[in-house]
C-alpha cells in the first residue's frame, strides 16, 4: 500500500509567525527539526498501520525544508521545485494521501492563515464556498479515487477538514490563539498524537479501500488585494476578471482548475509592487 504525505510547514509542531516559516530565517532553521519529526511521527504511523510505501512530497515555499538526513529511513523524500503537480505531486501513484502541516485559507481564521500567496491573495471559493490548499489537493486526490486518510496542523484546520474530507483523521497539533499566536503542544506530544492518528488512519483504509475516482468541471474565484493585480491575471486564457479585485475561471477537471490556479497566483504575485503589494 502505497501513501502520500504533501508536507506543509505553517501548520507544523511549533510554528507561529513567518519568521518560522521563511526559508534562511534562524526560525525557520529552529523549526526544521520540528517539522521533520512531524513528518517522521507520520511515517512511523503509517507503517505501524501497514502501510508498505511511504513518499514525503515537501510542500512548502522552496520545496527544500525537510531534513533529509534525519528522515525517517523507510520514507522517500521528494523535493524541490516545479513539480507538475506541486503539493500533489505522487498522487498519481498513491493508494491514500495525508496532508500534514496544513493551513486554513485566506480570509478566516487560523495560524498563519493563507491561501498560496502568503500576501495579497484574500478570498477563495471553488464552486461558490470558501476554499483553501486543502480542499483544492483533496479533489484533486479524489480525481485520482484517491482518499485522504488524515490531516494534521491547527485545530481549526482540523475543523475545516471534516468539510473537504469527512472520512479523514486529524490532529492538532496547537490552538489557534490569533493568526501569529497558538498553544502549541511540545514534539513529543505532538509526534505520540500524530503516530496515533496516522496508524489510526491505516486501518481505516484497509476497511474501507479506495472510492471511486469523482471528477468533473470546477469554477475558482480569486480575490486579490489589489485591481492590477486582477487585470494582469485576467489575461490569462479562460480566466475573466468579474470585479474590480476578483477573477473566475472554468476548468473540465479539478486538476486543470489546480493548474490554472498556480499559474493565477504566481502572475499575480509578479504583478505586486514590493511596499504597496
Amino acid at each position: 500500500m502505497r501513501v502520500l504525505v504533501s508536507a506543509d510547514m505553517e501548520g507544523a509542531t511549533g510554528t507561529t509567525w513567518p519568521g518560522d516559516i521563511l526559508p534562511g530565517t534562524p526560525g525557520w532553521e529552529r523549526m526544521r527539526p520540528l517539522f521533520t519529526g512531524d513528518v517522521n511521527a507520520c511515517v512511523a504511523g503509517l507503517f505501524n498501520g501497514g502501510a508498505d510505501q511511504v513518499v514525503v512530497n515537501e510542500a512548502h515555499d522552496t520545496q527544500r525544508n525537510l531534513l533529509l538526513a534525519e528522515l525517517d529511513p523507510r520514507a522517500r523524500l521528494l523535493t524541490g521545485r516545479h513539480k507538475p503537480l506541486a503539493m500533489m505531486q505522487g498522487v498519481q501513484e498513491a493508494d491514500a494521501v495525508v496532508f500534514l502541516g496544513y493551513h486554513t485559507g485566506a480570509g478566516v481564521h487560523g495560524v498563519l492563515a493563507h491561501t498560496y500567496l502568503g500576501a495579497g491573495l484574500t478570498g477563495f471559493r471553488i464552486d461558490g464556498e470558501h476554499a483553501d490548499e486543502g480542499r483544492m489537493n483533496a479533489l484533486t486526490a479524489a480525481e485520482h479515487g484517491v482518499p485522504v486518510i488524515l490531516v494534521t496542523g491547527d485545530d481549526l484546520t482540523c475543523a475545516a477538514a471534516a468539510r473537504w474530507a469527512p472520512g479523514a483523521r486529524t490532529a492538532a497539533v496547537k490552538e489557534c490563539v490569533s493568526r501569529y499566536a497558538a498553544l502549541c503542544l511540545p514534539p513529543a506530544r505532538s509526534a505520540a498524537l500524530i503516530r496515533e492518528r496516522a496508524e489510526q488512519a491505516m486501518g481505516d483504509h484497509r476497511r474501507h479501500g479506495r472510492p471511486e475516482p469523482v471528477s468533473g468541471p470546477h469554477r475558482f474565484e480569486i480575490d486579490f488585494h489589489a485591481t492590477h493585480q486582477a487585470a494582469a491575471v485576467a489575461l490569462v486564457p479562460t480566466v475573466e476578471q468579474t470585479g474590480p479585485c476578483t477573477v473566475a475561471f472554468s476548468a473540465p477537471t479539478a486538476t486543470r482548475a489546480a493548474l490554472t490556479f498556480k499559474i493565477c497566483c504566481a502572475i499575480a504575485s509578479g504583478a505586486a509592487e514590493a511596499q504597496y503589494g
